[in-house]
């Protein structure tokens, strides 16, 4: 299994926070080199591990503003 690598460029803000410190944010993270996306997901309190989440375009993420 091929290790993913990632770089949170920018932590955007807490959106939720678990009885474990884990929390869902929203940040901009370049995955496995690529451009950076903006991502929600868990992290637990150091980011050395994740939960499942999402990645979305800037087109994406306006376009869900759009919505609200």
């Amino acid at each position: 299994m091929n290790e993913i690598k990632f770089e949170i460029v920018e932590e955007i803000g807490v959106l939720s926070e678990n009885e474990k410190g884990w929390k869902k944010e929203l940040n901009l993270v370049s995955w496995n080199d690529s451009e950076p996306k903006y991502d929600i997901r868990t992290w637990s309190p150091e980011h050395e591990k994740m939960g499942k989440g999402i990645t979305l375009t800037k087109d994406e993420i306006l376009k869900l503003k759009e919505m609200s």
